[in-house]
């Protein structure tokens, strides 16, 4: 298992990172699991307090001599929050379900518009900064849902080790995407990719065009091995997480990281992940390119952004997250499609002649599930 240079934290963590999301029911199951992790070679895991039992099943199964193994990563209930004393509270409680002195990794979880304003309104920053004194967490870090322009913002707010983003084959220029985490590393953050397979939808729910598409391909690799290969072939790719319930999952999966290699992808192997990409694409809501002629909306709204999360639903059948963005991080902003007074300047400039403010309004209904 490779491992690497975590940042400026100082730790050495695999590149390899068990999401701990999806433990088995049965705790024996899960020590099992764990352990097998930490005795192949993986030694970062990644859960939260939102995560049901997760903390607690991860505590037990880190006793016996395994804590000073791995590096653990969980984060806040950002949402939570409503005065400065909530971060150290819920922290408490972790560190007694975790059964541990200290987290090496704290994260502010999903920081989007709303949930970045809960961080300045609670200094949210101060509590990092006392928590490390403390000795309570190691390291302070955030995952974060939303645009790029956001991201960057948010990392530039503060002295960040660590930022967590989403990246897959399909989303390299969605959310924070491949710039952003090119954007973290370049300033010394760590930086940990999070749902490398769409939280399992990207393989398990895709067309039958690619299957054709990999069979006539000279090498062969199954969808799955295509997707953690095109992360892990990205230096700025610190950890790439992925979450099983099973061993057998971890096994795969671990078979597939022996495998991992920085640039170990040919410009033919690019050009079949844009192949595969635009076979997902084919199933998109709106034929919009994100070429921003429609830019700027006088009365604020994002279209781009809206449009391309609206495609992202169509395309994974109804991915949770995009819609976690576009309420959290989009209409806070003040740039949702319901700011749209139906001018029609953007349809004026929009070369794929789309009717945007009729768009917008079927856009709004998917995202907010109306």
């Amino acid at each position: 298992m490779q491992q690497v240079e975590f940042g400026k934290t100082g730790l050495i963590a695999a590149r390899f990172g068990l999401g701990c999301m999806r433990f088995p029911k049965r705790q024996d199951e899960t020590n099992q699991l764990v352990r097998y992790a930490l005795d192949y070679g993986v030694n970062y895991f990644d859960t939260a307090y939102i995560y049901k039992d997760s903390e607690v099943k991860l505590g037990v199964a880190l006793q016996d001599g395994y804590r000073h193994k791995a590096i653990i990563a969980t984060k806040s209930p950002v949402w939570d929050i409503t005065k400065y004393d909530d971060f150290e509270k819920y922290l408490d409680e972790e560190l007694i379900r975790l059964k541990t002195d200290y987290i090496d990794v704290y994260l502010l979880h999903s920081l989007g518009s709303k949930n970045y304003e809960s961080i300045l309104k609670y200094d949210g920053f101060t509590f990092l900064d006392k928590m490390i004194e403390k000795g309570k967490i190691r390291h302070k870090a955030f995952s974060f849902h939303g645009t790029n322009e956001l991201f960057k913002k948010i990392f530039d707010s503060y002295d960040w080790e660590m930022a967590q983003v989403q990246l897959n084959i399909l989303d390299e220029f969605q959310q924070a995407g491949l710039d952003g985490l090119v954007y973290a590393h370049k300033k010394g953050a760590a930086t940990v990719v999070m749902e490398p397979l769409r939280g399992g939808h990207l393989i398990m729910n895709y067309p039958t065009e690619i299957d054709d598409l990999l069979e006539k391909y000279p090498t062969k690799r199954l969808l799955i091995e295509w997707a953690f290969r095109w992360l892990y072939s990205i230096k700025e790719a610190d950890v790439i997480l992925s979450g099983v319930s099973t061993l057998k999952q971890l096994q795969q999966n671990l078979a597939i990281f022996e495998q991992g290699e920085y640039d170990c992808m040919s410009k033919e192997d690019l050009l079949l992940i844009k192949q595969v990409r635009g076979i997902f694409e084919k199933r998109n809501a709106i034929n919009c390119t994100s070429c921003g002629y429609c830019m700027p909306c006088p009365y604020g709204v994002n279209i781009p952004e809206i449009f391309k999360l609206y495609n992202s639903v169509a395309m994974m059948s109804n991915h949770f997250i995009d819609k976690l963005v576009y309420k959290d991080s989009i209409i806070p902003s003040g740039n949702g499609a319901e700011k749209c007074v139906e001018c029609g300047i953007c349809k004026v400039h929009c070369p794929q002649a789309i009717d945007i403010p009729e768009e917008l309004k079927k856009a709004h209904a998917i995202l907010t599930d109306r």
